[in-house]
């Protein structure tokens, strides 16, 4: 449903660094960039990076094709910066299959890759 979302950042360059390595094992890459913003994406821009002061932090839910994205995610995350907001686990609150895995942005957002296939899938 939704087509594209914009996040505002402190430190673009800083944030493009955690986003770019952060988001490889999932398939998005940086596709645009310039003084209008960095747009993260599978052939479009999906997730805009806007320089711009956060005001509010927010939740973002990122398509992984499997649970071993989620994973690898999760560890580039880390990696480059990132602080642990949820290790890669089952979220059965949510529904059996939720495998999902949470990390904090250089700015505090929530970001979050989640696969819904059952393992093995």
């Amino acid at each position: 449903m939704i087509d594209h979302m914009g996040i505002l950042v402190s430190n673009r360059e800083n944030s493009k660094s955690f986003y770019t390595a952060a988001f490889a094992p999932l398939g998005y890459t940086l596709v645009m960039d310039g003084p209008w913003g960095s747009g993260y994406g599978v052939n479009k821009p999906e997730v805009w990076l806007t320089d711009g002061k956060p005001t509010d932090h927010i939740h973002i839910a990122v398509k992984a094709p499997n649970r071993a994205a989620v994973d690898a995610f999760y560890a580039a995350a880390m990696a480059a910066g990132g602080r642990d907001n949820g290790p890669p686990g089952i979220r059965a609150h949510y529904h059996p299959n939720y495998y999902g895995a949470f990390v904090l942005d250089p700015d505090g957002h929530n970001i979050e890759a989640v696969c819904h296939a059952p393992e093995g899938a």
